[in-house]
């Protein structure tokens, strides 16, 4: 990121309003600009070094910076708060409403404690492949609840088959022959000894003996 460079004061005083208390053992450059609003303070550590062109505003609340804590040139720090012991504030870094941990280090040029802006991160593929690891047990236990216990149903059994009434069918009729009456007389005419050899034979009787 790049970070213009500082133009140097035109004076080599600080401007301090409100109630400040500053350790005498801090170091605070020219053109520093230290401002309490009614009801707010600010107090500075031993051993603070606080470097050309800062601002520091605070309002509604105590902005303290602890010992030991170093602000680059043009930092900005507004609002209420609190500079960790030996923090190191890079330049140009403006930190709204928020506190920086004791020994953090925060980069030139940062933004610290703005809520306006949600920063929104893409999952990645490992990511991904957590979430769906853990929610598919889930998913299984889920269904695995929601589903019945099965039943225990007998096999079933083979349908036996039904008995037939031989009483009730009717019995078989005899189809008729058309022209069999005809046919008996042409072959009556045709072989009249037929007649003879079809009749049946009495008691005693030998084939020889029918006329």
């Amino acid at each position: 990121m790049y970070v213009p460079p500082l133009r140097p004061p035109s004076h080599d005083d600080s401007y301090i309003s409100g109630e400040v208390t500053i350790d005498p053992s801090a170091a605070i450059a020219p053109g520093v600009l230290l401002q309490a609003s009614p009801d707010s303070q600010i107090i500075i550590g031993a051993g603070v070094c606080i470097g050309m062109g800062c601002i520091l505003h605070a309002f509604e609340g105590t902005l303290e910076i602890e010992p030991g804590a170093n602000l680059g040139s043009g930092v900005l720090v507004l609002g209420k708060g609190k500079i960790g012991a030996n923090a190191c504030i890079g330049s140009t870094a403006t930190i709204l409403n928020a506190s920086v941990e004791p020994q953090q280090v925060v980069l030139p040029g940062s933004l610290v404690g703005d809520k306006s802006r949600i920063v929104v991160t893409r999952p990645t593929v490992a990511d991904v492949d957590t979430i769906n690891e853990t929610a598919s047990p889930a998913s299984d236990e889920a269904t695995n609840g929601d589903r019945p216990p099965p039943m225990n149903t007998p096999p079933p059994t083979p349908s036996e088959p039904e008995p037939t009434d031989a009483a009730s069918s009717p019995p078989p009729t005899s189809q008729k022959v058309y022209g069999q009456a005809q046919l008996n007389r042409m072959l009556s005419t045709m072989f009249p000894h037929r007649q003879a050899l079809n009749r049946p034979l009495q008691d005693g009787q030998s084939p020889s003996d029918q006329p």
